[in-house]
């Protein structure tokens, strides 16, 4: 009898012993461990969750003491004795394990990295099997802490967080970084040209070292000094080594001597514009330039227009800003075999010259006729009732030859009283992607748009703009712009980049079946107006597109990384063209 209830006895501590053993070790696994803030300043709160309230707010690289776990939360010894949580994505662990992973982690060595995806999802470790921390957009750049295999952990507003390499594009070493590893400022011997395309920028003189960049032919650069077969270079604010055989020494001083003169004027397009005292970048600053000022120009030099300033100096300023205006009238104009043209909306403007933010000289109704004096680019010059002159957009009149046509297309509502939403991309603290000579892509969506949603209005329908200045505005709040005004369309503008900087062209994105067609009309109706590279339209997965129920697009309307392409698509000559084809394909959609 005995002996069966010490049996009975110890059977009961071993299933007591079973029960208590997994409950230890799921709530202490971590506890007694120390752990590490990952993030410049972390909230810690009263339970495992983010709905919880926040007990106060932790720094970076503090240390705590973990006294229990629940699934992705710590619980802490906080200040004062009082206890909180915090979440485990966010803090390091100070183990001998976590040591030994980070020194098999290589260093991010001061590179950068340029998010290629929309509505990226950055997570709390080197793998998907980690929790999603946040979302980056496309374009924002991040500077690279470590790596891990394919995974890149990089410094964002969520802190340090994880992404994989497939979705970023790195860059080469920080200017802080580089500036360390050149302490010995060296002299500008000379200058050269290159004369081969793609031509790879490496980090020493070998072909074994690490490609930083290429250049294009053509582009000008300073020569510091030259070993062997390696000429070496300032590449992006650093020194780096190209192949002796593509660059030509001493041929920007023979282009200096065949400058061409001109007796020409150019308005001013940026905002605010540098004029230095030489054609470069590096040229010293010596004055700005405002929006709509117009000079006269000396002469011109690769990319770069000699202007003079009010106060009787000359300096330089970047040609891809100025609007090019010939001297003499007759040669920018052309006769017309239209002979008058009829005014389609009521409230047309008159302007004084081919720009939709020209002067308004005079407004006419539908049914206005006016006899054409002479056409420049999309715009007829008219004869107005007091003599005088004025220019009218050729998309919201018609001429003799389609007089019949638009009668008889009347009853069709076309884009009269049409909803759509233009966004244009990236803005305030998002600069989106920085072209090769610096344009910021935000900079040149929000022209694309203004000059679309004038042509827009003109022909009758109602516009709204995601956002009209500088100013950031997260994707979802874009999309809802398009849910909550129920858009007929959604068109969100773009402009592309990539480390290869001799890819050029435009190309037009959809997601969702019922908006291909759409992108199909709009893409062929930009490439009837525009002399780009056709890349096609084709599904994208981009969340403005992907979460709209509107018939939504994302266009990239040329590559700011292509130097000459930059040049073209910040043009005005480029900016009327390509929002007229956006306009002639949502007209030829809506009819």
């Amino acid at each position: 009898m005995q002996g069966k209830k010490h049996l009975w006895i110890t059977i009961c501590m071993i299933l007591v012993m079973a029960l208590l053993l997994p409950m230890k070790e799921a709530g202490a696994e971590s506890a007694g461990q120390k752990l590490r803030i990952g993030t410049d300043s972390l909230n810690v709160r009263t339970g495992p969750g983010l709905s919880y309230a926040s007990l106060g707010m932790a720094a970076r690289d503090e240390t705590y003491t973990i006294l229990n776990q629940e699934g992705d939360w710590y619980q802490i010894d906080f200040e004062s004795g009082q206890k909180g949580w915090v979440a485990n994505w966010l803090v390091v662990l100070e183990t001998e394990n976590t040591q030994e992973k980070e020194k098999q982690v290589k260093s991010g060595g001061g590179q950068t990295v340029s998010i290629n995806a929309d509505g990226l999802r950055v997570r709390g470790g080197p793998s998907t099997d980690h929790r999603v921390v946040g979302v980056v957009s496309k374009g924002k750049e991040y500077k690279v802490v470590s790596t891990d295999q394919d995974w890149l952990k990089i410094t964002t507003e969520y802190g340090n967080v994880w992404v994989h390499k497939d979705f970023v594009q790195v860059n080469g070493p920080t200017q802080e970084t580089s500036s360390s590893s050149n302490e010995e400022k060296k002299t500008v011997i000379k200058q050269g040209v290159i004369t081969g395309n793609s031509l790879n920028v490496r980090t020493s003189p070998d072909t074994n070292s690490e490609v930083i960049g290429k250049l294009n032919s053509g582009t000008t650069v300073d020569i510091l000094s030259q070993e062997n077969t390696w000429t070496e270079i300032t590449f992006q604010g650093q020194n780096a080594w190209i192949s002796s055989q593509y660059i030509q020494a001493g041929k920007k001083q023979e282009k200096q001597e065949k400058q061409q003169e001109t007796n020409d004027n150019g308005t001013i397009t940026a905002s605010s514009l540098n004029v230095r005292e030489k054609p470069s970048l590096n040229g010293n600053i010596i004055g700005s330039v405002s929006q709509g000022d117009n000079f006269h120009i000396l002469k011109e030099e690769n990319n770069w227009m000699n202007i003079e300033l009010p106060n009787g100096t000359n300096g330089w300023v970047a040609s891809w800003y100025v609007n090019k205006e010939q001297s003499s009238s007759s040669e920018s104009k052309s006769s017309s075999s239209v002979k008058n043209v009829t005014i389609l909306h009521n409230g047309s403007n008159i302007r004084q010259s081919t720009h939709t933010n020209a002067n308004i000289v005079a407004r006419a109704n539908q049914g206005d006729t006016f006899e054409v004096v002479g056409t420049e680019k999309d715009w007829y010059e008219i004869k107005l009732s007091d003599g005088q002159t004025g220019f009218i957009a050729g998309w919201i009149v018609s001429n003799g030859k389609q007089a019949k046509t638009t009668n008889q297309s009347s009853s069709t509502p076309g884009l009269k009283n049409k909803v759509i939403v233009l966004d244009p991309g990236h803005g305030g603290r998002d600069n989106g992607t920085t072209g090769a000579a610096g344009t910021q892509e935000k900079t040149v969506t929000i022209r694309t748009a203004e000059k679309l949603a004038a042509k827009l209005r003109a022909a009758g329908s109602t516009v709204i703009l995601t956002r009209q200045q500088d100013t950031y505005v997260p994707l979802q709040s874009r999309v809802g712009v398009s849910q909550m005004n129920n858009a007929d369309a959604f068109i969100s503008i773009h402009y592309d980049s990539i480390n290869d900087r001799s890819v050029s062209g435009m190309t037009t994105y959809y997601y969702h079946d019922y908006q291909q067609q759409f992108a199909a009309d709009v893409h062929q109706g930009i490439m009837s107006k525009i002399d780009l590279n056709d890349r096609g339209y084709r599904h994208g997965d981009y969340y403005v597109i992907r979460e709209n129920n509107s018939k939504a697009i994302l266009l990239e309307l040329g590559y700011l990384s292509n130097a000459t392409e930059e040049i073209k698509v910040t043009s005005e000559q480029y900016q009327e063209a390509v929002s007229s084809g956006i306009f002639q394909g949502l007209r030829t959609h809506f009819q």
